[in-house]
């Protein structure tokens, strides 16, 4: 997601004496203050009575027996850590036929795991463009988006969301190489990219096309193979996809997936992958389970969308503002950042746990609460999920 630029803040007093240098920090701290814009870090128990509808567990398969087991054989097996960069001793057996399951399921002819899906972006992003090509960015890309395109030092064109003719008109205006870089669901609210627009702009502009699947795997596609193999993108010669092994899988980690020879070329060149320790055995474990067992139970993904729409119904057909759900994120619009963090907090104190986005998360600074459609929550889960949301709503928050 796009981020503004940081204010200006004051220079440190100089003079006889110790100098704080970072008393700049103390008035950056007040400003987030005034505006309700801290954020503080929450550690949970193991075990939580909260109802959970704010993580990116999207299938339940984080603490599924199977997927535990996977990162505990793991563990057992290979060990704690990777021990290394993944070309140095990184790579194990596990890594190499998670890669190869991952590429097969999602439709790709070949798939790098890096650390985490951040860093799967920034790995697609840099090593794909240099000074001399084209990046052309959705304007409701994710952070990790925007980083690489920062890191890349291409010359990057921001482009209104979800605009295929946009897209397609400043393609045209370049001579070399160029990509179209877009999350394929955008994950302030849950809506999907025109992935079959965006294809089409990139193969008459002859450029590249670059999809985050980070909310897609899982949720779209025949039996949650992802958004571009519903749209009938996956292993076309000019798309590279990007993914998360933290939601749907239950993991940790990303990945990159693609032509072969773009892998290959990522292994040389991407240094998120070069200088960065491999995904822990145990991480890739569980994300090797976790995707067996979404092979097996492909109708874990409709039931995500189910419970998306299920949410996203009762909740505006209450008065609420909502984002109509293109897969597994339902956001509720709250009439500000100070509001929407009292109604999560009031959520908590009610027993339910929901997401609270503000800016800067927020490309357009409107302030949501972001309900992930978890599809192994039951339906009195869901009942109860909907009628805390509305006992706790702040004024301003209904249309009724």
């Amino acid at each position: 997601m796009p981020q503004p630029t940081p204010a200006a803040t004051p220079e440190p007093a100089r003079g006889p004496g110790p100098v704080d240098v970072f008393s700049w920090i103390d008035a950056a701290q007040s400003a987030r203050e005034q505006a309700g814009l801290v954020r503080t870090l929450r550690p949970r128990p193991a075990e939580s009575p909260l109802l959970d509808l704010a993580s990116n567990d999207y299938l339940g398969l984080s603490r599924h027996p199977e997927t535990v087991r996977g990162a505990r054989e793991a563990a057992e097996r290979w060990g704690a850590g990777a021990t290394g960069s993944r070309l140095v001793t990184g790579t194990t057996e596990l890594h190499a036929e998670l890669e190869r399951e991952l590429a097969a399921f999602c439709g790709f002819e070949a798939a790098l795991v890096l650390s985490s899906g951040y860093a799967a972006n920034l790995a697609a992003v840099t090593a794909l463009s240099d000074r001399g090509t084209l990046i052309v960015s959705d304007a409701g890309n994710h952070a990790s988006i925007v980083d690489g395109c920062r890191l890349s030092r291409a010359e990057t064109a921001i482009i209104p969301h979800s605009d295929p003719d946009a897209a397609r008109k400043t393609l045209a205006t370049h001579d070399g190489r160029a990509l179209l870089v877009s999350d394929s669901v955008f994950s302030v609210d849950g809506d999907a990219a025109p992935l079959a627009g965006y294809a089409a702009a990139c193969r008459d502009e002859g450029a590249a096309l670059v999809v985050d699947d980070a909310h897609g795997l899982g949720v779209l596609g025949e039996g949650g193979r992802g958004a571009l193999y519903a749209a009938g993108l996956a292993g076309a010669p000019g798309v590279v996809a990007t993914l998360t092994l933290s939601k749907s899988l239950g993991s940790q980690g990303g990945a990159v997936l693609g032509p072969a020879k773009v892998i290959r070329h990522l292994v040389n060149t991407a240094r998120t992958f070069i200088f960065d320790t491999g995904l822990a055995p145990a991480a890739a474990g569980a994300a090797l389970a976790g995707l067996r067992l979404l092979g097996r139970e492909p109708e874990r993904a409709g039931r995500a969308r189910e419970v998306a729409a299920q949410l996203y119904g009762r909740l505006t057909a209450s008065g609420l503002t909502a984002a109509r759900p293109d897969a597994a994120v339902v956001s509720v619009r709250a009439p500000s950042a100070s509001a929407a963090l009292r109604w999560a907090a009031d959520c908590r104190e009610a027993g339910l746990s929901v997401g609270c986005f503000r800016p800067p998360s927020v490309p357009d600074g409107i302030s949501r609460l972001r309900l992930t459609a978890r599809g192994d929550l039951t339906g009195e889960e869901i009942t109860r999920a909907v009628a805390t949301i509305l006992r706790t709503a702040p004024a301003g928050a209904t249309d009724r």
